[in-house]
């Protein structure tokens, strides 16, 4: 007599889930419930779509303008044309058309004020965190030397390493960086003292856990949404910083920037004759940067630290 034969049951089962695929699933969940509470943020709203726009249009810039709009020989207009049909924002003294150059210096602008923040906020990141955790004189010293910078005007530093370093953008972002950290440096060294004092920290030395570990992994993440939001913030004062050092001739010649804009408007008598297209246009645009950056940065602050009650 013949049985029917059971199905063989399915042996396999669904691998235990990692620690790092737990830990993605958390990284992800966190990214949707901050934009979830930054939605609410109108004013934060705003300012991302601005910047989306202002971003999307500077690496369009070689499709839109080309990038013979820098070009003195092959100017299209004559020198300090009103805007016009052809020229809606007018010409410079070289009858350059400045929509194009306003469209083409977005690129400098940004990319100065972007990476001049992360410089600055990586040093001040790094300098808050060490100081934080060893203690001691060593903290004593380092603290000590961001007072020093903390005291001393911004941008008298940054205009003399801008100075005495050849003229070029990295200058710049090195100039900006480096004199701009203490801030970020003294939040952060606040930030990782409440954290070391955490139970969880001595658990953590008590099973092994060593200085980098330590740092690395438990200190840096407790940090990050706090360097999150000076990093925002930062930005439009380095973009601010830039448009001043090139205003004053500080920055690199061979590029376009809205600083170096505003700054050929003086050299060319813009404010003494009136030509009001050529001042207006670069100074509004660094204007609303440094707003929409502000207004990110605000509602970032928010979302990460409700207490502080940053108005929508």
């Amino acid at each position: 007599m013949t049985t029917a034969k059971k199905p063989a049951e399915d042996t396999t089962e669904k691998a235990p889930a990692t620690a790092r695929s737990l830990a993605w699933v958390r990284r992800r969940h966190s990214v949707a419930r901050f934009w979830r509470s930054y939605r609410k943020q109108r004013a934060g709203l705003l300012g991302l779509c601005a910047l989306v726009v202002i971003a999307l249009i500077a690496l369009a810039a070689p499709l839109l303008v080309g990038g013979d709009v820098q070009s003195v020989t092959n100017a299209p207009g004559t020198a300090l044309e009103s805007p016009s049909g052809e020229f809606p924002l007018g010409t410079d003294q070289f009858g350059r058309s400045l929509l194009g150059l306003l469209i083409w210096g977005a690129r400098i602008s940004l990319t100065v004020g972007l990476l001049a923040a992360a410089l600055s906020v990586a040093i001040g990141t790094l300098v808050g965190i060490i100081s934080g955790h060893f203690g001691g004189w060593f903290s004593t010293v380092l603290m000590r030397i961001t007072d020093w910078f903390l005291v001393m005007p911004t941008l008298v530093l940054a205009i003399v390493l801008a100075t005495v370093m050849s003229r070029s953008v990295w200058t710049v972002i090195l100039a900006i960086g480096v004199t701009s950290w203490p801030t970020t440096a003294r939040l952060v060294r606040a930030q990782t003292l409440a954290v070391e004092s955490r139970p969880y920290i001595e658990r953590a030395t008590a099973l092994g856990g060593g200085h980098s570990h330590i740092m690395s992994r438990h200190v840096l993440p407790n940090v990050m949404p706090l360097v999150l939001a000076q990093t925002t913030l930062g930005i439009s004062n380095a973009i601010l910083t830039e448009a001043t050092l090139a205003f004053l001739g500080l920055g690199d010649p061979n590029v376009v920037s809205w600083g170096g804009m505003l700054q050929d408007a003086r050299e060319a008598g813009a404010v003494s004759s009136g030509h009001w297209w050529y001042l207006a246009p670069p100074g509004i645009a660094i204007a609303v940067v440094a707003l929409a950056f502000t207004l990110c940065g605000r509602a970032v602050e928010s979302v990460l630290n409700p207490k502080l009650g940053a108005t929508r």
